[in-house]
């Protein structure tokens, strides 16, 4: 892994609505700002097909489409943008870092907006074999099943995403999808001769002795049927806090959140968070950028160590 000798004003993780408005207005107030995304099609916003109670907006769009939008703003104000997995941040020092796939970065600040689509492990056998066959990361463990078989278990447009990664090491890659069809634009992931769909299929354990042997799942039928597989590759969501990242480096409730103050400033001053990793009560699209516009704000004014926000950058 490389490291970035520069150091940010602000980094973001996660381009959600409340990352890449935090990073909008940071970047407008002439911060150097850097965002880091998972992937802009894995948040709640870019699975929702129809948009149309968002300010501003004069017909119906695509979530995904309106996330474009937001993030060609961010960059536009000079924001960074960078597609990369999160493993690993440190926050006990004034210059903060943090440890992606592809380069270790240091900044000033830190807004965390990862959202709140992360599970607990559901299905049988997953926590056991976690590490040991079961991971949640094709980038970052793709190259240790080279001609090897593989499972991704998932129907978004992220699991076939990781599925076409996964072709390029394994010998086989099973997608298998607990939905009927999948997404419209995933088409050209689909034609590669390694990977194997099967629609409607539910994994109900994961076996193995000391790693991961074969999965047993339920086909379109409710049949049982199992699959010998070395690696399995888990694409599935639900609404717990995308937290795993932190290790511990920052403080959170029992049910994962993310705690903030009126300025959306965590236990540790210069980190803030924002949208629903925080568990805000209401789960809307504008009140996660809200909150990313006033953490954004904050951020600025730690740096500046301005006693109040401010609030009119166009002049």
């Amino acid at each position: 892994m490389q490291e970035n000798t520069d150091i940010y004003d602000v980094v973001v993780i996660g381009g959600g609505p409340a990352g890449l408005t935090a990073a909008q207005y940071a970047a407008r107030a002439k911060l150097k700002t850097l965002v880091l995304d998972k992937s802009p099609t894995a948040g709640a916003l870019a699975y929702s097909s129809r948009i149309e109670n968002y300010p501003g907006l004069t017909k119906p769009l695509p979530g995904k489409e309106l996330l474009d939008i937001m993030r060609q703003q961010a960059t536009s104000f000079g924001a960074d943008y960078l597609e990369t997995q999160v493993v690993n941040i440190n926050l006990l020092d004034e210059i903060k870092t943090v440890m992606a796939m592809n380069n270790t970065y240091s900044s000033k600040t830190m807004i965390i907006a990862t959202g709140s689509m992360g599970r607990k492990p559901s299905i049988k056998g997953e926590e056991t074999f976690l590490g040991r066959g079961v991971s949640y990361c094709a980038i970052c463990d793709a190259a240790f099943y080279r001609g090897l078989q593989v499972c991704v278990i998932g129907s978004s447009e992220e699991a076939v995403k990781e599925a076409g990664i996964l072709t390029r090491f394994a010998e086989t890659v099973y997608l298998i999808s607990p939905s009927a069809k999948l997404p419209e634009d995933a088409q050209n992931v689909l034609q590669d001769p390694k990977l194997k769909v099967l629609l409607n299929h539910s994994v109900i354990e994961i076996e193995g002795a000391d790693l991961v042997e074969r999965v047993r799942m339920l086909d379109q039928d409710k049949k049982e049927v199992s699959l010998d597989i070395a690696g399995v590759f888990v694409y599935l969501h639900g609404n717990k806090p995308v937290t795993d990242f932190l290790l511990g480096a920052l403080e959170v409730g029992e049910d994962g959140c993310i705690s903030v103050d009126t300025y959306m400033e965590t236990s540790i001053p210069g980190v803030f968070a924002a949208g629903d990793v925080t568990c805000t009560e209401i789960r809307q699209v504008v009140v996660a950028a809200s909150q990313g516009c006033l953490a954004a704000l904050s951020a600025e004014k730690y740096l500046s160590k301005r006693k109040k926000l401010r609030m009119d950058w166009g002049k």
